[in-house]
């Protein structure tokens, strides 16, 4: 029978007969080849994604050797152990650049060993479909052994530790240690210690984010947390609690304090710690930014709303400089009703009023109706433009500027005509000439009348009219005119008076 190559080192197995002569040569070689099977090797993987290592029938192979050093590869390559039927065990370096994963049947687990890690596997020699590639120290369990200095690596690879302990202690330079400490419930402490008395850190770097998942996030340290980073997040399904025993929340940029909240037991307080900066609230309206308050330090806290102030009660101790409108159904001074500037009303019935010698109205006549009041009035005509005059002083309030007016006027008749009054002024100074000119005249939009006799008709108010040489501490003169070249009204109008609107700038005449 010829010699075979059966077992798993592939050691020639002499037959029955055979090898005359040189049976103690062949006994030799199979001696070392098992000698090799214990030794060091180095294997060059080739370039591609597949290779194979066949240990050789009978022969020297560094593929027999217990540790094997892979290298060359220039991708990720898959290595397949032959022959598939082969039952042994590798320590395979991989030297290489790339990951090597090695398998041995086509269907059978396979095993990746990254770039720079080392692993022991074995073959179980299941042919080469199903054979299975292993890996030995994918489990090593430690429980209950105490292991002292076993291993001096520069690098170790584990998947799984399992310490049955309840203190891990790392030392480094002499005296500075770290203790890692599980106590009843899981709680897992970390503690250092530094023999130089500085502060001691504790220093997590994460790649990405850094997650503490749980119900309570607690950092309790006499020290300060730092997280080197451009952003800090704290995202909570529930609370976020800051508690603080010295009562103080304090906000820094760089070692510079900026602000502090205070939450003592009577108070809140927001403080703004540097000379001069404001406290701004800002927020957003319908999609744009917005600064609602601003409190201006430089200015002992002056407060600038970006609108309206809405209280129940608004009291100020202080002078109160309002450069808007102010709006207000009462405004009392120390309980008395006081006047608001703004605009104001003068009545001037047509008793105030005389005609123009040129052009004139005609006088002053009362009017006795079948019921209520008799009618004081001046009747303008309506086939020509005429006239009435008369006098005001506005008060010092007055902000001499514009004026506008309404007409109260009536007809006899039943025409639905309409009438259109005109107004123009002059105000005359002290030592100033009184024979001076009006200033334009402002003509109201003509108003129909109702066609009832007697009815009141108010005008609509006229658009601005501006008086000649305005100014208070003067006697102002108005001629009323009908401008009949603007209405059509067939009958007489009656003036009874009219009101005139003009602005105040001042509280009061003082």
């Amino acid at each position: 029978m010829a010699s075979t190559y059966v077992n798993d080192l592939r050691l020639e197995e002499i037959g029955t007969g055979e090898a005359s002569g040189t049976w103690g040569t062949k006994t030799n070689t199979n001696l070392e080849l098992i000698s090799e099977a214990f030794s060091y090797g180095a294997e060059v993987i080739d370039a591609g994604a597949t290779d194979i290592i066949t240990l050789a029938d009978g022969t020297s192979d560094q593929a027999r050797s217990l540790y094997l050093k892979c290298t060359g590869a220039d991708q990720n390559c898959t290595v397949t152990l032959a022959p598939a039927t082969v039952s042994k065990v590798w320590i395979i370096e991989n030297a290489t650049s790339h990951t090597l994963t090695f398998k041995q049947g086509s269907s059978g687990a396979s095993v990746a060993i990254l770039s720079g890690q080392v692993k022991m596997i074995a073959t179980d020699g299941g042919g080469a479909t199903n054979g299975i590639v292993y890996d030995l120290l994918t489990d090593v369990n430690l429980a209950g052994t105490t292991v002292t200095d076993i291993v001096t690596a520069n690098q170790a690879t584990v998947d799984d530790i399992d310490l049955n302990g309840k203190v891990i202690t790392l030392t480094g330079s002499s005296g500075d240690t770290a203790t890692i400490t599980v106590a009843e419930n899981g709680v897992l402490t970390i503690a250092t210690t530094d023999t130089a008395a500085a502060a001691a850190n504790i220093s997590i770097t994460a790649d990405g984010t850094f997650t503490a998942a749980g119900t309570t996030v607690t950092l309790d340290s006499a020290g300060t947390f730092t997280a080197a980073g451009t952003t800090v997040t704290l995202d909570s399904a529930g609370d976020i609690v800051l508690d603080a025993a010295g009562d103080e929340v304090i906000f820094k940029d760089g070692s510079t304090d900026v602000g502090h909240v205070s939450m003592d037991s009577d108070n809140l307080t927001i403080k703004s710690l540097v000379s001069d900066k404001d406290i701004i609230l800002q927020g957003n309206d319908g999609g744009s930014a917005i600064t609602a308050l601003t409190l201006d330090m430089s200015e002992d806290g002056a407060a600038t709303f970006k609108s309206s102030v809405i209280a129940v009660s608004l009291d100020i101790s202080g002078d109160a400089d309002i450069d808007g409108t102010l709006e207000a159904d009462v405004l009392t001074v120390d309980g008395v009703a006081a006047k608001v500037a703004g605009l104001e009303t003068i009545y001037v019935p047509a008793t105030a009023m005389y005609p123009t010698t040129t052009s004139g109205c005609a006088s002053l006549a009362q009017v006795e109706l079948s019921n209520g009041p008799e009618l004081r009035c001046l009747d303008f005509d309506a086939s020509s433009a005429e006239n009435a005059q008369f006098t005001v002083c506005f008060p010092k309030s007055w902000n001499e500027g514009t004026i506008t007016f309404q007409a109260f006027w009536t007809v006899t008749g039943t025409d639905t005509g309409t009438v259109a009054w005109g107004l123009s002024g002059v105000s005359i100074a002290d030592d100033a000439s009184v024979n001076t000119a009006f200033g334009t005249n402002v003509v109201a939009t003509a108003k129909a009348f109702s066609g009832t006799s007697n009815d009141m008709t108010v005008s609509a108010v006229s658009g601005a009219v501006t008086v000649a040489s305005a100014a208070v501490d003067t006697q102002t003169y108005f001629q009323i005119m009908r401008d009949v070249t603007a209405d059509d009204q067939t009958g007489d109008a009656r003036l009874l008076g009219i009101k005139l609107f003009f602005t105040t700038d001042a509280k009061n005449d003082a």
